[in-house]
């Protein structure tokens, strides 16, 4: 009987949904394991064959923990806003909720296909109200905290009011946006909008001015991923630097957490230093600068103020509040020029670019360690966002700084007179280790002298910066201050199709609607673009004010100012939603909270989360954020959301060329020459559909009737076939060489797919799409089949004994199976198996037991054709609800070894011995077989060399 997977995929398909297979309750008496792949943006484009490559990593991972009796959540959703709806929008004037529908309608189809093994009734879509609710209660929440540092939690704002109107802000120790020096008398005379004013400086969420990514023709602010070379991602629109009034969130206030929770999960080091890096602790000084002959005072953030008498210049950045104020009369349109070029970039842009550009304000600032001018630049290679937004130069010592200082021909001063750079010795870790500018016979060893400076002599680095941080505090020059490189996020968006805030306007300030009237719907407008007055496109709505009598949205023409209140016309970002689903997906139908408790304590947190390293700095930040705010109000019962996270490397597209011979006369019949003759033909490659080609062979037909240009063309063949040309590139729509993973179904089916993309090779890697080689997965699952059904339909197993071969062979598969999936190391387990049914084949194995084994350990790679074989077997159970083998010793001993025989070093055959035979013995029975009796005849054995294990050498010298 032949193996029919088309029927077979179908009918377990429907026989799952039937059956409600995958669908999962808490259950105590089974102990948890929760899978979760990144939630998927569902594109008009659908899904390609690389994307499945994760999700299909975590379903055998989820399907192998349910075989070994663990109670496995495996749910699936969708990030379902976003800017691709609503630029889609905007051409079509169609809603962005049917295109978005349409297209997880589509999603739906093709992962169904593959057969996973998804909760579909935990399913949650962000742009469902009755999902955003819950981001919107958890912004309220945020907006009704602050950061205690001392407490090293959120705790609600009230609290934090209390002690205003007790101490004021004396011995306050909270995340703030910037120092505020207020008594208690100054907070209790303040009225009400004086005093939200207040606390804004310190909420969670709060509404601050921040630089953004500003695209005029989309309307909105753009993410660093949205923006390349000073031009949208989305439109190729040109983006600039702004200053603008958003929601942004305190991630920085959970710096340290974020860094001290890298320490408890199991993520590979490399992304846990990726994180590391782009929270970035340093520990320094803040030192204070006054600009000369000027009132005027900035601060600078030093992890080096040991450094500090090599300072040649100081740089502001662009963005910083002091560049007019410092700009002379006769500088300043060179610096608005420049601040006008450097609108254009991206901070991520300016951090990787090493171009050096800036201009001079005019101004001159003074060390306070020397007394001595040095000149204020701009540039902007320093960041607003990070420090203070100025730095202190020292070009001997820092790469940046030196290639500024020889850029612009400034003065390079090395810690130590008369040094050369190249004599300044250096430590990877600590940085410049700097010699002292005094004598190295001074007898103030170790001191600090503002006319000498330094003398480190007989100093460790971490020695001088103590000594320097302890010399600016003492003198009142600065403060110690740990600085981290994380930035709190900007949280608003100008767009339509996103989650509206639950905020409205009074006197100016935000306040919030009321939790039980959550959630605040988007409303229809007609126009989703933004205002003609440039208000972003909620502006358009006509039903958009709050009503705080009656508690409900009502038309905006009832605004009063005394009850009824303008909406906020911002929604949130992308990763509002995708922040905490993993939390919903816990107990997604509550209607009263994000996640129960009794879910919440049962899952805890996933166990294994799967997806790409493009989210390294982005999500998996703002999620451990959300989480650590959440676990704060004790609504997470963990501190860290991912215990475990694999990354998928990337399918590439393997793409496929035409060659098409140049020719001078216009309107000729295209000819195209096959590849192996293209070099006799001046020729041009030319992209062609991988869909056509099979085994790069060109389906001309098909080509003829892909492009209306190439219906009449002609063909150069080699040996009767039209051969293509091929290169690895990025999977892509305008390179022809996207694969539908549609068509792999339906040609070889799921089963096959899921084998061949494991097969590929490992998890974590990137690696081409061959279609060329998806063929021997295929005939795998014909030889498994062909273990249980001959031609004619007759079933083979019995319950006859196995041989001890056969158990060898299936309990090294046990073996090797279950520590490559704890390792997802799925391509070796693929071959392993490949091994095994060749040995089952070889021996003609009928054993119903052995046989049953090998079904539950193929199961969870190939789901369709077990659950049809394991009910051949005579189960009337599904093989999801089956027991993973375990292998035994025993049968892995091994008692006899295969040595090769060769003579002369030249290796004739092979022979089997008792392993433990001894070396005389074996000697003598290859000397005595009679296969080596045509090797040794007419020569003279001159001895037999025995390699253990491995080989038996016989060196033979001509007989005279």
């Amino acid at each position: 009987m032949e193996y029919n997977f088309s029927e077979i995929e179908k009918k377990w398909q429907q026989k799952w949904i039937a059956d409600k297979t995958y669908q999962v309750t808490e259950n105590k008496a089974k102990e948890k394991f929760y899978v979760l792949n990144m939630f998927p943006y569902p594109s008009g484009a659908g899904l390609h064959v690389g994307h499945p490559l994760g999700y299909i990593a975590s379903d055998i991972y989820a399907r192998y923990k349910r075989l070994q009796g663990f109670n496995v959540l495996n749910p699936m959703g969708y990030d379902a806003y976003g800017l691709p709806a609503e630029q889609y929008a905007i051409q079509t004037g169609q809603h962005p909720a049917i295109t978005t529908a349409a297209n997880i309608k589509r999603y739906r189809e093709q992962l169904d296909k593959i057969g996973f093994s998804f909760d579909w009734q935990r399913e949650v879509r962000t742009c469902e109200p009755s999902y955003y609710k819950w981001t919107q209660w958890a912004f309220q929440k945020m907006f009704g905290s602050y950061y205690d540092n001392a407490e090293g939690k959120a705790l609600p704002i009230e609290k934090l009011a209390t002690y205003l109107s007790e101490y004021g802000t004396q011995g306050l120790n909270v995340a703030q946006s910037e120092e505020l020096k207020l008594s208690a008398a100054e907070w209790n005379a303040m009225n009400e909008r004086e005093q939200q004013q207040v606390l804004m400086n310190y909420r969670i969420a709060y509404l601050g001015e921040t630089m953004v990514n500003w695209c005029a023709e989309l309307g909105t602010v753009l993410a660093n991923d949205e923006v390349v070379d000073g031009l949208s991602v989305r439109g190729g629109y040109p983006v600039v630097q702004k200053k603008m009034r958003q929601w942004c969130l305190r991630v920085s206030a959970y710096a340290q957490r974020l860094l001290d929770g890298l320490d408890q999960i199991d993520w590979t080091e490399s992304l846990k230093e990726t994180q590391r890096n782009w929270i970035g602790r340093s520990e320094g000084a803040e030192v204070e600068f006054k600009v000369k002959d000027s009132d005027i005072r900035f601060t600078i953030f030093t992890t080096r103020a040991d450094t500090m008498f090599g300072v040649t210049f100081a740089v502001l950045a662009p963005e910083s509040e002091y560049v007019q104020s410092v700009t002379t009369a006769e500088q300043r349109a060179e610096v608005n020029e420049y601040l006008a070029q450097t609108k254009k970039r991206t901070e991520r842009e300016r951090i990787s670019d090493r171009r050096v550009t800036g201009v001079f304000t005019g101004s001159y600032a003074i060390n306070p360690l020397t007394n001595k001018p040095i000149p204020i630049w701009i540039s902007d290679y320093v960041l607003a966002g990070y420090g203070t937004g100025a730095i202190m130069a020292v070009p001997a010592h820092d790469s940046r700084d030196y290639a500024f200082a020889k850029h612009f021909n400034l003065p390079i001063i090395p810690l130590i007179e008369g040094a050369d750079i190249s004599e300044q010795s250096y430590d990877a870790k600590e940085g410049i280790v700097m010699n002292s500018p005094a004598s190295p016979n001074s007898s103030e060893i170790g001191e600090i002298h503002p006319e000498k400076g330094l003398v480190l002599n007989g100093l460790t680095v971490k020695e001088a910066i103590a000594k320097t941080k302890a010399y600016v505090t003492e003198h009142r020059l600065g403060r110690v201050k740990v600085n981290y490189r994380l930035r709190d996020a900007i949280f608003s968006r100008q767009r339509y199709w996103g989650e509206p805030f639950p905020v409205y306007y009074k006197d100016g300030m935000p306040y919030m609607i009321p939790e039980d009237k959550l959630p605040l719907e988007l409303p229809e407008i007609t126009d989703y673009k933004p205002t003609a007055t440039g208000e972003p496109p909620l502006g358009n709505a006509v039903k958009w004010a709050w009503d705080t009598v009656n508690e409900t949205v009502v038309d905006k023409s009832f605004i009063d100012e005394k009850t009824i209140f303008a909406l906020e016309l911002n929604t949130m970002p992308g990763f509002a939603g995708s922040s905490a689903y993993y939390l919903r997906y816990m107990d997604p139908h509550n209607q009263h909270a994000l996640v129960g408790r009794e879910a919440d304590e049962y899952w805890r947190n996933v166990d294994l989360y799967v997806g790409g390293t493009e989210h390294a700095t982005g999500h998996l930040i703002y999620s451990r954020f959300w989480n650590k705010f959440l676990f704060d109000c004790g609504v997470s019962c963990m501190d860290e959301p991912f215990h475990k996270l694999v990354n998928q490397g990337m399918i590439q597209g393997r793409s496929n060329f035409v060659y098409r011979v140049i020719s001078s006369t216009p309107n000729e019949k295209p000819i195209f020459v096959s590849s192996g003759l293209k070099d006799k033909y001046d020729v041009t490659p030319i992209h062609v559909d991988v869909n056509i080609v099979h085994n790069d062979v060109l389906d001309i037909e098909a080509f003829r009737n892909w492009r209306p240009e190439f219906k009449d063309a002609e063909f150069i063949l080699e040996e009767g076939r039209y051969l293509c040309g091929w290169a690895i590139e990025k999977m892509s729509k305008s390179m022809f060489n996207v694969v539908n993973p549609d068509t792999i179904v339906n040609q070889y089916g799921a089963d096959t797919l899921r084998l061949y993309e494991m097969f590929l090779g490992p998890v974590e890697q990137s690696k081409p799409w061959d279609t060329n080689g998806i063929d021997g997965c295929h005939r795998f699952l014909k030889k498994l089949w062909a273990l249980f059904y001959d031609r004619s339909g007759a079933f083979l197993p019995t319950d006859g004994e196995p041989t001890a071969e056969q158990l060898k062979s299936v309990h090294k598969l046990i073996k090797k199976v279950t520590q490559d999936i704890e390792n997802f190391s799925y391509n070796t387990s693929i071959s392993a198996f490949m091994i095994c049914v060749n040995e089952l084949a070889q021996s003609k194995c009928r054993n119903r037991s052995l046989l049953s084994d090998v079904i539950v350990l193929i199961a969870p790679f190939a789901p369709h054709i077990a659950e049809e074989l394991w009910a051949a077997l005579g189960h009337t159970d599904s093989v999801c609800d089956a027991h993973w083998p375990v292998y035994d010793e025993q049968y892995l001993v091994e008692s006899q070894m295969q040595l090769t025989i060769s003579f002369n070093g030249k290796a004739r055959f092979q022979m089997q011995f008792a392993t433990d035979v001894d070396e005389e013995s074996i000697k003598q029975a290859v000397i005595n077989d009679e296969k080596s009796r045509k090797y040794i005849e007419g020569n003279a054995v001159v001895k037999v060399i025995v390699v253990p294990k491995r080989i038996v050498n016989v060196v033979l010298k001509p007989q005279k």
